[in-house]
């Protein structure tokens, strides 16, 4: 099973449409061509338009959202936004919760908000390393696209607007008010070479339930089914010791589902998710208006981890529980709401808004088809199926928001804004059954112990105040302070100054400085997973834990960030214009996930070991193979383990050194200065061919370069002096390599929608700059072996679809996302079909393409849909 790409014309197809049409821009994605759209985003002044706005707006319609095909707001994000990033595959519990990255930074770094308001976040913590790694970002996949009026996504830093952490930017999402009709969506697609399998049904309608008040509903029902992207499993099929052996043991392997595709981990999750969204309100009369709304959704997901030989899982006698070996699956069982009540309307000259809103997220773990191997063996029986643990997180958010407009003699009335915000934080860890963590566990994924759980929280109280001024009436200057307290991490204080000078009605220009302040998730500071295995223990300490603490890290410090930006607007006719914004950001104390730190490793041995090994452990010590202090690490495993670690991971049956075992840990730190360099380009045309029809063009670009500017050192307790400090470095090279290389600096999008009686034609072309990655070449230690790039090259990516109005109501819609089916990059021979990636029982790698694509692993994705509306 090997999939191609099957070629694409459109690199020459985009030259000849940007030499054919004229230079096209408009402030957003798709407003009307006079940028008419009021928007409530990056600023406090009520009836400001997109196209007079001192910071960069990029606006998306419902239509716009409707036209990517996949029922997901993140692919409708990243396809229609050259600046958002979607995450294309996650590691373990990852897979099932993906995010999305603006302007290359953490998805931590990016403020999601619904009607305005603070969205909670995912009780999933990521622990991966790079770009991705800590997030905990809200789950936007309950967020359903037929819900949407419109999104405003205010590409610039506005931590002192809305909350210290809105580095990046803001991703406002506006719900649907309409009082009356509504829409029902059928969608159905798959991958063009396998998996993929999905269909949704989505309604929206809007009623009054009495006079003066509206109600909107969405409800959705989704289902995705697995794909797969992998290669051959190399440990049971080919011409290698290891496969012949496995073969001659185990010939039932040969039955083993999708044989000898047998390592099903590369490729997407299956999902069964329902959803259902509400907005209301009650309108008052003279402006004062009670509003309402919400979401909850549930969702299940299972994800393949690697696959498990027959000798994984045997008796006392050496029976195989799985006579042909089985695929371990990560499930959870996700269940997400949230509901915010508020009451608006005039106070005197001004207005007034004040609100609640509560959200809360929780995650069952669990593992399917699998089972505990020193359960059995010391028993004679296992699950098969395991209840891992839960992650819950939980937000309550309390706003006033204020508005006067004050008479200073200048060219407009000053508006002033200031506000409260009152929020408390909740994380914590349930421990799972005693069977997933007996011993060395679930396989595939050690169950979350007693010594893990726990309940954590943090307040914060906050003050801003906000003053726009018009000094002249081309001259627009907005300035806002905002105070926050931390009940773990005392005040802060940031702020922003924007400024827009109208030189004439065709040119603008504008610029903006602020600073911010990320206070870590809770997520971040005490997710604690440390897996027990057979042959060894690794996992991530909490980094406000004693075991941490005798590591030197002592906790982790908020982030600090510095953001410039400078940019024009051009109109040079009615229905022309065009942005151009250039942003520098320089992040202080990036939170990251660390290297792995061994207490040992394998042959590599503790200080005072004696036996038949010894001297091949001196050896491996003197060579730098370890440049930090192991005894430290180990001693801090030991503790986190409440004191001991267990003697199967130190002995082998012989009471000698268990020569394949290792202990070692990650925790999050304050890892690096990261700096953050850019552009955004954002342009719109709408024309009028006549009987031809109209076309409505888009062109979206953005250059984007990030650069580790430092890593920290190690703690005190860590240190060790060696020749070649830099194999002991707190990041290791792999994560900061993604970090700089895995969004690409170059990325561009070219729309164009035509539309003539009842058929419509959306074409979008993206083109994504090569970005790679670093591996260790296998075979060799991570440590000490040598480096592989493993790149993603440039390339066109096309998503068409075709709609025709049958009847007034009705329209049928077929598609494509990535039309021409084209693939990332395949990784080197080296890392595919290769005999040294398989050691022992365990299957390694044979995936065929680089999960870090930015367009990601499955290739074209086709689709038809039904929209009928009443």
């Amino acid at each position: 099973m090997h999939f191609r790409d099957t070629g694409s014309f459109t690199a020459l197809a985009v030259t000849l449409a940007l030499a054919a049409t004229p230079a096209f821009a408009q402030d957003g994605a798709a407003p009307p061509p006079d940028g008419g759209d009021i928007i409530v985003t990056g600023t406090r002044v009520t009836g400001l338009r997109a196209a007079d706005s001192p910071a960069p707006i990029q606006l998306l319609s419902a239509a716009e959202l409707a036209r990517t095909g996949q029922p997901d707001l993140i692919q409708a994000l990243a396809q229609n936004l050259p600046s958002v990033q979607a995450q294309a595959f996650g590691s373990d519990l990852q897979a099932h919760n993906l995010q999305m990255k603006l302007r290359g930074l953490s998805p931590n770094h990016t403020l999601i908000l619904l009607n305005g308001k603070r969205r909670h976040g995912t009780a999933n913590v990521s622990i991966a390393g790079g770009p991705y790694g800590g997030s905990a970002a809200p789950d936007i996949s309950f967020i359903l696209p037929l819900s949407i009026d419109h999104i405003e996504v205010l590409q610039d830093g506005a931590a002192a607007q809305y909350g210290t952490d809105a580095i990046a930017g803001v991703i406002n999402i506006i719900q649907k008010k309409a009082d009356h009709g509504g829409m029902i969506t059928a969608t159905g697609g798959r991958y063009f070479d396998e998996g993929g399998k999905t269909y949704a049904v989505s309604a929206n309608v809007g009623f009054a339930p009495i006079e003066n008040a509206f109600v909107n509903v969405t409800v959705e029902k989704k289902k995705k089914g697995f794909s797969f992207r992998g290669d051959i499993n190399p440990q049971v099929f080919g011409d290698n010791a290891v496969a012949r052996r496995y073969l001659s043991l185990y010939p039932a392997i040969r039955t083993l589902p999708n044989y000898p595709y047998t390592n099903r981990i590369m490729g997407d999750p299956s999902i069964e998710q329902t959803s259902v969204m509400a907005n209301a309100g009650y309108d008052f009369g003279g402006g004062y208006e009670l509003y309402a709304f919400g979401s909850y959704g549930h969702k299940y997901a299972r994800a393949y981890e690697n696959v498990r030989t027959p000798d994984v899982i045997v008796s006392a006698a050496g029976v195989p529980f799985y006579p042909a070996g089985f695929q371990p699956l990560e499930a959870i069982r996700e269940t997400d709401y949230a509901v915010t009540t508020g009451f608006k309307g005039p106070l005197g000259a001004g207005t007034f808004d004040i609100a609640s809103t509560y959200g809360d997220d929780f995650v069952g773990v669990h593992v399917e088809n699998s089972g505990n191997a020193q359960l059995y063996r010391a028993t004679g029986f296992t699950p098969t199926e395991f209840h891992n643990g839960d992650f819950k997180a939980s937000q309550w958010t309390n706003t006033l928001d204020l508005t006067y407009p004050i008479e200073l003699g200048l060219a407009e009335p000053a508006n002033l804004a200031g506000g409260l915000e009152w929020r408390r934080d909740t994380y914590g860890i349930v421990s799972g059954d005693p069977a997933s963590y007996y011993g060395g566990g679930a396989q595939s994924f050690f169950g979350y112990s007693p010594n893990d759980a726990g309940n954590h929280r943090r307040t914060n109280f906050s003050q801003y105040l906000d003053l726009s001024i018009k000094p002249v009436a081309a001259w627009l200057i907005d300035g806002a302070i905002r105070h926050e307290h931390y009940s773990d991490f005392g005040d802060t204080t940031v702020f922003k100054l924007t400024s827009r000078y109208d030189l004439s009605d065709a040119f603008a220009i504008r610029g903006t400085v602020s600073t911010g302040f990320r206070a870590p998730t809770l997520a971040e500071g005490f997710y604690s997973g440390i897996n027990v295995a057979p042959s060894g223990i690794s996992g991530v300490l909490p980094a406000n834990s004693a075991a941490g603490a005798a590591l030197g890290f002592g906790g982790l410090k908020p982030e600090k960030s510095t953001n410039f930006s400078a940019g024009f607007v051009f109109h040079p006719a009615k229905r022309l214009s065009v942005t151009i914004d250039g942003y520098w950001i320089d992040i202080r104390d990036r939170i990251l996930i660390s290297s792995s730190f061994y207490g040992f490793r394998g042959q590599y041995c503790p200080q005072g070991y004696a036996g038949s090994n010894a001297s091949r452990c001196v050896a491996y010590n003197a060579d730098n193979y370890l440049t930090y202090n192991q005894t430290s690490v180990y001693n801090a495993v030991a503790t986190a383990l409440g004191g001991s670690i267990p003697s199967y991971v130190l002995l082998d049956v012989n009471g000698e050194r268990n020569i394949d075992g290792s202990v070692a840990v990650q925790t999050f730190v304050n890892g690096a200065k990261v700096r953050t360099r850019g552009i955004d380009f954002t342009a719109n045309y709408a024309s009028d061919f006549g009987d031809f029809g109209t076309v409505d063009w888009s062109l979206t670009a953005n250059y984007n370069e990030n650069q580790v500017r430092g890593i920290s050192g190690l703690p005190a307790p860590l240190y060790v002096n060696r020749t070649d400090p830099s194999r002991s470095a707190l990041i290791d090279r792999y994560s900061l390599v993604q970090l700089e290389n895995s969004t690409p600096k170059f990325r561009a999008t070219l729309g164009a929608f035509w539309k003539r009686g009842i058929f419509s034609l959306n074409l979008r072309e993206s083109y994504y700059s090569r970005v790679y990655a670093l591996e260790s070449t296998p075979g060799n230690s991570p440590l000490r072996g040598a480096d592989t790039i493993v790149p993603v090259n440039a390339a066109f990516i096309t998503d068409a679809e075709l709609t025709v109005q049958v009847l007034k109501p009705v329209s049928l819609s077929i598609g494509a996302n990535n039309l021409f089916n084209h693939y990332p990059t395949e990784r080197s021979a080296e890392n595919i079909r290769n005999p040294q990636l398989i050691s022992g029982s365990r299957a390694y790698s044979s995936n065929l393409y680089p999960t870090i694509s930015p367009y990601g692993i499955n290739g074209g994705y086709y689709y038809g849909r039904i929209s009928v509306k009443f």
